[in-house]
């Protein structure tokens, strides 16, 4: 199971009295295509805000279908489909039979023995619409039966060798099932899945792609992005909005199209950047730079990682006040705490061309500042590195639910943001 490396979210919660029992997460990690498109998410049980597994499976397994039920598994999943691990229990008791059939697939875990009866619980889960995962796949000639019923196998990449997923697809062959690989690290492993056939990806490589050392970032994005800065700025600094403008052609072309267009009436045509920018107005050009920056810098993306990043963004802005940061700067510092892995480029070689503080600088390098706190909760909460969230929670003096309430509103915009887009 994926369960050390995900993409994270958890349910919502309330803020409460101090008494209050701890709420209930979830992770999430995507699931993506070949052409790197998400068709859905690993929904994993969480004990608390940091990333890691703790509990008795069925009880668990209990919990999380309680949670689902009570929120909606649509929620969590941009309604894609959902990836729901399975005790046995779950899946012979009909438990399962409370989510959704028609975005529910249900992964039985490598540690359910395929007897009988669960393969008859199986068979009548499949007649009902849901589809069937097997996780951690190994090939047992016991299995056959299942992978006859499975729409997807998933195979671990960090505990299968070639001689193993050999002895996998020659098994899958004749079936149904489409190969998934799991825990896919880098760009090796990924290049490798998609040779040997595998039509769906899921691991730590699609949070954080590799990054191609020593290359330079395109003139134009670099542009987008010191304009996007200076955007941020109250009052807006007209000599270096200007002269950012000035510099890039394509934007100049834009506010001079703009400005002169049928929208104004003019008799003579306007050819001065300033002038345009006058005459259409600081909010229009404000508008103007959005959509132009979303088209330079968003471009060819996957999906999950330009969601991921807006995630990062809003929850940074939305947790600044509460440890005494700027929400304009923080907001800033989620939206290009990604840009390494966006541009294929070296974080250090971005930051020195961004007009950002000391410490704004320092944080997307990964120092532990102030500046770096909201980024620092997050990061961890999605690589699942352990203990270093609840220092860095404790050390702001802020509750699991707290943080939790803010991430669901941060995943919510930003799937707003991104259909509002389209």
């Amino acid at each position: 199971m994926g369960v050390d490396r995900s993409c994270a979210f958890p349910g919502e919660a309330q803020d409460g009295p101090q008494s209050a029992p701890p709420s209930r997460f979830l992770a999430r990690q995507p699931i993506l295509d070949l052409r790197g498109d998400v068709v859905g998410y690993e929904l994993l049980f969480r004990a608390g805000w940091e990333n890691c597994f703790r509990g008795e499976p069925d009880e668990t397994s209990r919990q999380m279908l309680d949670h689902l039920v009570y929120m909606g598994a649509e929620s969590f999943t941009n309604n894609q489909l959902a990836f729901v691990n399975c005790t046995r229990e779950s899946l012979v008791d009909r438990l399962v039979t409370l989510l959704p059939s028609q975005t529910t697939v249900l992964e039985i875990l490598e540690t359910v023995e395929p007897d009988a009866e669960l393969v008859e619980a199986c068979a009548e889960l499949g007649r009902m619409g849901y589809r069937l995962a097997l996780d951690d796949f190994v090939p047992r000639p016991e299995m056959q039966p299942l992978v006859q019923m499975a729409s997807y196998v998933k195979v671990d990449f960090q505990l299968s060798d070639a001689s193993m997923r050999g002895k996998i697809q020659r098994m899958t062959q004749g079936s149904h099932a489409a190969l998934l690989a799991e825990k896919v690290e880098d760009q090796d492993e990924f290049d490798r899945a998609r040779g040997e056939g595998y039509e769906y990806f899921q691991g730590y490589f699609f949070c954080r792609p590799k990054i191609v050392a020593n290359r330079e970032i395109p003139p134009n994005r670099m542009n987008y992005l010191r304009l996007m800065i200076e955007m941020m700025r109250k009052p807006l600094h007209l000599p270096n909005v200007i002269r950012i403008v000035s510099q890039e052609a394509s934007l100049c072309l834009r506010l001079l199209r703009l400005a002169n267009s049928a929208l104004w009436g003019l008799r003579t045509n306007v050819t001065s950047v300033q002038d345009a920018f006058l005459l259409v107005g600081e909010d229009r050009f404000r508008a103007l730079v959005s959509v132009a920056a979303s088209c330079a810098l968003e471009e060819h993306q996957p999906a999950a990682l330009i969601s991921l990043s807006l995630e990062r963004a809003r929850f940074c802005e939305l947790l600044a006040p509460l440890v005494g940061e700027s929400s304009t700067e923080q907001f800033m510092l989620g939206l290009l705490s990604l840009l390494d892995a966006m541009l294929a480029t070296p974080m250090d070689s971005i930051v020195r061309s961004l007009p950002l503080r000391p410490e704004a600088k320092a944080a997307l390098l990964g120092a532990a500042n102030r500046a770096a706190v909201p980024l620092g909760l997050i990061q961890s909460f999605e690589s699942g590195t352990r203990g270093a969230c609840g220092s860095q929670r404790g050390a702001a003096k802020l509750s699991e639910e707290t943080l939790m309430r803010l991430y669901m509103e941060s995943v919510r915009w930003a799937a707003d943001t991104l259909a509002s887009s389209r």
